[in-house]
């Protein structure tokens, strides 16, 4: 469950903003992070939004200059941004601080 079970200081609850942290990537990711001060939960998840689409959105942006290789890579890279989107919110939702290999680490690092 969420480290907190009362709402966020944005009068969420932390499961809904969690979840709202992956909406757009990292775009909602900053938002979050920049809005909510308190609950650690958001905060994680903010922050591991940022990271990772920031991440691959740059990846993506990379490879979109190379030839053929790039293509197929951004396709790939596409296919897994669009797992990790859905299995991001999904756990989000379901309360649990999911992290990611790395990225979560991080994510930990920042929120505390």
């Amino acid at each position: 469950m969420s480290e907190t079970k009362s709402k966020t200081s944005m009068g969420l609850e932390p499961n809904l903003a969690g979840l709202l942290c992956y909406v757009l990537g990292w775009v909602t990711g900053i938002i979050f992070f920049i809005l909510e001060k308190e609950d650690k939960f958001v905060r994680f998840h903010a922050m591991q939004s940022i990271v990772t689409f920031g991440i691959i959105t740059v990846a993506s942006i990379i490879f979109s200059f190379i030839p053929i290789i790039g293509a197929i890579i951004g396709w790939l890279l596409s296919i897994l941004a669009l797992i990790l989107w859905i299995v991001l919110m999904v756990k989000a939702y379901q309360g649990q601080k999911y992290k990611l290999p790395w990225v979560g680490d991080f994510a930990d690092k920042q929120v505390k």
